[in-house]
């Protein structure tokens, strides 16, 4: 039994460093299922495609969503194949995935018990009315892990790259 809290603390801390709860059931199945979104390549690579950073007017902000249309489009709601995957951009360049979003326009919808939001049209995405469900599986979020915005995420590093 000391051996196995021995192995896992390398995990716990690294969710302890994120600052992200151990205790969501749903954030870890997320964390597991989609670690392989750590780099962005394998979302480029799977057909995700980046728009720009989403900010909030009160602070906070979604980050990077590297959206797959497909996937928006078929209405399949998979734990494993997430609608967007949301990365902050890092100064020197890179991406750090910190966490993903389920979308459907069918409604209303749930994954695991988590209700989605419903966002009508118009919107700021050009889309037809949808539901959402943001979780922040790699950053904690202290408005709540399902929330849209997290004020410890930022597009700081995207608007001075672009200055």
């Amino acid at each position: 039994m000391l051996a196995a809290a021995v192995i896992a603390q390398p995990s716990l801390a690294h969710d302890h460093a994120a600052g992200v709860s151990p205790d969501n059931p749903l954030a870890n199945k997320v964390r597991e299922i989609n670690a392989r979104f750590a780099d962005v390549s394998v979302a480029t690579a799977e057909g995700y495609a980046p728009i720009p950073c989403v900010s909030g007017v009160e602070g906070g902000a979604m980050g990077i969503h590297y959206v797959n249309g497909a996937l928006i489009e078929d209405d399949v709601v998979d734990i494993g194949k997430p609608e967007a995957v949301m990365y902050e951009p890092q100064a020197d360049g890179s991406m750090q995935l910190v966490a993903v979003e389920y979308i459907t326009t069918k409604g209303p919808a749930n994954l695991d018990g988590h209700l989605f939001s419903f966002t009508n049209a118009p919107n700021r995405y050009g889309l037809p009315p949808f539901y959402e469900l943001h979780v922040w599986a790699w950053r904690a979020n202290p408005t709540g892990t399902f929330a849209d915005m997290n004020p410890n995420v930022s597009c700081d590093a995207t608007v001075a790259a672009t200055n």
